[in-house]
């Protein structure tokens, strides 16, 4: 399983299928981006001045097995390009490829239906939620115990933070939200890699959190 598949399963509603986000593409970027950085496939060049974005490069020799992350990295070698620019083109249609994967897996069931006369959606609610449920499990040690995360469930964690969802994706009876969300910056920010991985995951959450807050603004303006 794919950080951004374990993320698209936390982002979308069980019961309906819908995703509780409406920048739901922008994070699955985000999340092939981490795995990408995870993996040592990619480096974040250091920045020449605070005016440029550091730009993210592939790794030497690096070929991921995965089809999702071998087309991500091709992505990556096509030019030099910006995190944020990245977590915008490799979240493009990433959740209906994503979750095609997840029904084949009998993971998630399709549903096809109409609204509002001739349009037509896709909800991919629940059909075996037990590997979702693992997640959670792992999640909540870390967010609400306190455990010490593995450099997957921290990356899950920091993506859930960029995207304001730790809070609302672990039970936390007895703590505040505010709690579970400074615990989910604690753990994003901390040492869990080691320091080219961890520069690499927070420049692709950092720019997960950037395009989703322009993308938020570009929505405000033009509904304004």
């Amino acid at each position: 399983m794919l950080i951004a598949e374990d993320l698209l399963l936390l982002l979308l509603d069980d019961a309906s299928g819908r995703p509780q986000t409406s920048q739901l593409e922008l994070a699955l970027g985000g999340g092939v981006l981490v795995e990408l950085a995870l993996d040592g496939a990619v480096e974040v060049a250091e920045k020449t001045t605070v005016w440029r974005s550091a730009k993210v490069r592939p790794v030497p020799g690096a070929a991921p097995e995965d089809p999702v992350l071998r087309a991500a990295l091709a992505a990556v070698a096509e030019k030099e390009r910006s995190a944020q620019d990245l977590v915008q083109r490799l979240g493009k249609g990433l959740a209906d490829t994503l979750a095609g994967r997840l029904v084949e897996r009998g993971i998630l069931e399709r549903r096809d239906d109409k609204v509002l006369g001739p349009f037509s959606r896709t909800r991919w609610p629940a059909r075996d939620s037990s590997h979702e449920e693992l997640v959670r499990r792992a999640l909540t040690a870390v967010l609400v115990a306190g455990s010490h995360p593995d450099p997957r469930t921290a990356a899950l964690v920091a993506l859930l933070h960029a995207v304001d969802r730790s809070h609302q994706t672990v039970p936390h009876e007895g703590l505040r939200a505010g709690e579970v969300k400074r615990r989910a910056k604690e753990v994003a920010e901390g040492a869990w890699a080691a320091k080219a991985v961890k520069d690499a995951v927070a420049a692709a959450t950092a720019a997960t959190t950037a395009a989703i807050t322009a993308a938020t603004a570009a929505a405000a303006t033009g509904a304004g």
